[in-house]
């Protein structure tokens, strides 16, 4: 599948989940873990977060881009009463921006660098990629908090 299909894909999968029922986005996908809620609104800030890494790598020689802290940022962006119907939309609209950029950047500047504060010397096609990765990733958490409670019914 391509970038841009896989994109699309797990945008469209994503954004349908920010419309579940408060008993689902309340379920985890293990003891411990964080709720089919925590992860929508982590996904959201996630998108963002790279769109800033996309647009800085775009327009700055080689910059250098921070380590996002998760769990600090679910604590103090207080995920348990952040509204889910702002969040949404912020989530469409910032993957939308990044097709954007992949489709006209991916191939002719997806060799420009940056430093990533933990993980080092990185590309734009890198960060392009860790994209529709990531979102997959946190889609089978969901998935498996949202069968957990199919499978006990």
């Amino acid at each position: 599948m391509s970038l841009i299909a896989e994109l699309e894909r797990t945008r469209d999968e994503t954004v349908r989940y920010f419309n579940l029922g408060q008993d689902e986005l309340s379920l985890t996908y293990g003891p411990g873990k964080w709720s089919v809620r925590y992860v929508l609104l982590h996904l959201t800030h996630t998108e963002t977060t790279f769109i800033e890494r996309i647009q800085r790598t775009l327009s700055e020689s080689r910059p250098v881009l921070w380590f996002m802290q998760q769990d600090s940022w679910a604590t103090g962006l207080e995920y348990d009463k952040m509204p889910l119907e702002l969040a949404g939309p912020l989530y469409e609209a910032s993957r939308n921006m990044i097709i954007y950029y992949a489709r006209e950047y991916y191939a002719s500047r997806g060799q420009l660098e940056f430093i990533h504060s933990v993980t080092g010397l990185r590309t734009l096609k890198d960060e392009f990629d860790k994209v529709a990765v990531h979102n997959e990733n946190h889609l089978n958490q969901i998935r498996t908090a949202l069968r957990a409670t199919a499978a006990a019914r």
